[in-house]
């Protein structure tokens, strides 16, 4: 049977468990014959309706925590994309043929985000499995056995509720430790501002929904000897606070060979031996750019980082993709790195920036390098500053990208 043939339609109310779809904003779009059935709503009192309108926690229990629990599970899938199985839960339900009664029910709901043609969640199937019957039966079946199940079970939902609480503080931990790391990475990265007598803008977006940032980092210098200007950036492999002081380090240390080296090759081979003593360095990249601003020369060395554009003031771009080594640390014994140049006119754009701008699942690294050349050709004449918030619009997805970007644009 082909898909064509299929009736999707058909298997969706015919799925055995409750399963509803529900849209970002958490208002029912479909639910399958099950869960009306052992809801006791009908499709009337469901679909178009606000999930917590239909089914608020029970007002008689102080201690009701279904609802909120319910609400922070599926904010995470819509924050992180991905699914998300929820403990054991207590979540009372007001009986519909006698309104202000409520039923004791436990219920082990999954929550899963359903994507849409841009990679944004568009809509979240929420699947539950009742266990409310089966606790019940337990409990009636008399004698020590039945005793001794029910304790059982209660032992079995306190330690659900246990986990869950647990999982909440990791959650937090690791919130704290982003916020820390994020504070760090500010702290080491260059501000903004102008290089030499040119403009210059720079981005840093964090990976929407991540626990842990990354070490994408960037540079600009002045080089001494003339108007020459440099910029670099580079990627951390790696998450969290270890990641950022690794991406501290490898910055210093490019910045300062920078200054001293006779080009972009000895930067980074200089570099390369540095990262070969640092834990957490392993297959880091960087690509630095020495910029002669009288010649109007760009050299140019990478060290196994996505190449840079170049975009004349006729719209033609070039990718600087001629002197590619491997990452950082990934030779025993360093050996010189190549090195390449290309030229400029007054007026053109240099974009340097890490992977998060132009990868993306299940699609081939050129169409991100082509999506890019596009927006900066069609975009080439906006002033650095918007130019940088106009790529970051169209290439990163409409939910934040899922690693972290950094991006740096400069008229030259």
């Amino acid at each position: 049977m082909t898909d064509s043939a299929i009736e999707y339609a058909t298997v969706f109310q015919a799925l055995p468990g409750m399963v509803a779809l529900l849209t970002t904003e958490f208002v029912y779009a479909d639910v399958n014959e099950e869960f009306v059935r052992v809801s006791g709503r009908s499709r009337e009192q469901l679909i178009g309706h606000y999930l917590f309108d239909v089914f608020p926690d029970n007002p008689n229990d102080p201690a009701a925590t279904g609802m909120r629990n319910l609400e922070a599970s599926l904010y995470r899938v819509l924050t992180t994309g991905e699914r998300d199985t929820m403990a054991l839960q207590r979540y009372d339900v007001e009986d519909p043929e006698r309104p202000g009664e409520w039923e004791e029910r436990y219920w082990s709901p999954v929550n899963a985000p359903l994507l849409g043609p841009d990679g944004k969640v568009a809509l979240i199937l929420h699947r539950v499995e009742e266990v409310t019957e089966l606790i019940r039966a337990r409990g009636r079946s008399g004698g020590n056995r039945g005793g001794r199940a029910r304790v059982l079970e209660a032992e079995l939902y306190t330690r659900a509720r246990e986990l869950q609480e647990l999982n909440d503080r990791l959650r937090q931990a690791h919130s704290r430790e982003r916020e820390v790391a994020l504070a760090l990475q500010e702290a080491m990265l260059p501000a903004p501002r102008q290089v030499g007598h040119h403009r210059a803008a720079v981005r840093y977006r964090p990976a929407v929904g991540a626990l842990n940032v990354c070490g994408d980092w960037y540079d600009l210098v002045d080089l001494v000897g003339g108007d020459r200007i440099g910029v670099a950036v580079g990627d951390v492999v790696g998450h969290g606070l270890e990641a950022a002081g690794v991406m501290g380090q490898l910055r210093s240390a490019l910045s300062a060979a920078s200054r001293v080296a006779e080009g972009p090759a000895q930067a980074l081979d200089v570099l390369g031996r540095y990262a070969h003593v640092i834990d957490g360095a392993e297959s880091a990249t960087a690509v630095t750019t020495f910029i002669d601003c009288v010649r109007h020369v760009i050299t140019y060395s990478s060290a196994g980082h996505p190449p840079p554009v170049l975009v004349h003031p006729d719209g033609r771009t070039e990718f600087l993709d001629q002197a590619t080594d491997t990452p950082l640390d990934a030779r025993p014994d360093p050996i010189p790195r190549p090195q390449a140049e290309t030229t400029f006119v007054p007026g053109a754009t240099l974009v340097l920036y890490t992977d998060g701008l132009i990868e993306r699942r299940r699609e081939d690294i050129d169409t991100g390098l082509d999506r890019l050349a596009d927006a900066l050709r069609v975009h080439r004449d906006q002033d650095p500053e918007t130019l940088a918030d106009t790529v970051l619009l169209e290439l990163l997805p409409p939910g934040g990208a899922t690693d972290d970007t950094a991006l740096i644009v400069v008229r030259l």
